[in-house]
């Protein structure tokens, strides 16, 4: 009956139970994820991000986590995805940067100075405030500098409004955000989009990297973002670095920064002060760096919102 008015009355909607009963679970399912925010039951972990051409660790990406007290420790992919197109990811957005900052607060007391990003959701960057909570939250840690601050953005969700997406980017430039076009390669990709969106920063999808060893295409487009970075004087990171080889092969090309599970897993914030100290690049990585590199030694940063891994 609902169905129906809510199409225009005068018409007849036919009753679905199993999608009747999908739609029930779907939103039990949300409701439970606003209890968890409210509960404090989500935790960040972060991934670590090195210059391999100098063996330095330069940043983290912090990654949320659902702390489940039936379930355990569950990845964004299994609660994420329910909520992208509510609110509700609007406020677990707010939460992650919130919980970013206040650790890099905790990190640098103790002496670890790095740069911490983290993942917007489309739908939150989108929000006509957007700019303005993030300058509350950065107001609410002032001990936090902005530049230590990257937000992530989807390259497919960027260029949904390009205009738009560039606007609020500048925006949050003038406040000492930095920013990056992550999942490179998987949108269009245009020259234009590039010379348009002031990001500083690319990241080459992890699938490509992944498989650039045994696919010459994939070695291809990582050589070819690689080269659009340099020419439009961009960063450039790869992600999905799984093996040394993987590593020493982007050296080659002329990527220096990389994160991924051969480099380091997502860890605790508790476990990172002691990985950075005793992390040190493989001797590959030092034979294949050679005297120059992408040219490019700015600090990095941390994670969607992260939270999407």
């Amino acid at each position: 009956m609902y169905g129906a008015k809510q199409e225009g009355r005068n018409r007849y909607h036919l009753f679905d139970p199993q999608r009747d009963r999908a739609v029930r679970a779907h939103r039990l399912a949300q409701d439970r994820i606003a209890v968890a925010l409210a509960a404090e039951e989500f935790v960040l972990h972060y991934q670590p991000k090195v210059n391999m051409r100098q063996g330095s660790v330069i940043g983290v990406e912090a990654l949320i986590r659902w702390q489940h007290p039936q379930r355990g420790l569950l990845p964004p992919l299994d609660f994420l995805p329910l909520i992208e197109d509510t609110d509700l990811i609007v406020a677990v957005g707010e939460w992650v940067i919130d919980a970013a900052l206040r650790q890099w607060q905790l990190w640098q007391e103790q002496g670890l100075d790095l740069t911490v990003s983290v993942n917007i959701a489309a739908r939150h960057l989108s929000r006509e405030n957007f700019v303005a909570r993030l300058a509350e939250l950065l107001r609410a840690h002032p001990a936090v500098p902005p530049h230590r601050l990257e937000l992530e953005v989807l390259e497919t969700a960027a260029l949904e409004d390009i205009g738009r997406v560039a606007a609020i980017i500048e925006e949050c430039r003038t406040l000492g955000v930095s920013f990056a076009l992550d999942d490179f390669g998987t949108g269009y990709s245009s020259l234009t989009y590039i010379k348009r969106l002031p990001a500083e920063t690319l990241k080459i999808d992890q699938s490509f990297v992944r498989n650039m060893l045994r696919d010459p295409e994939d070695c291809a487009i990582v050589e070819g973002v690689i080269g659009l970075a340099r020419v439009f004087h961009r960063a450039v990171v790869a992600e999905g670095v799984e093996t040394i080889e993987h590593g020493a092969l982007l050296l080659r090309l002329g990527c220096d920064i990389a994160q991924g599970y051969g480099i380091a897993r997502p860890m605790p914030a508790a476990a990172l002060i002691d990985w950075v100290r005793n992390w040190r690049p493989d001797p590959a990585w030092v034979a294949n760096a050679g005297p120059t590199g992408s040219g490019d030694d700015r600090p990095l940063a941390i994670a969607t919102a992260g939270q999407r891994r």
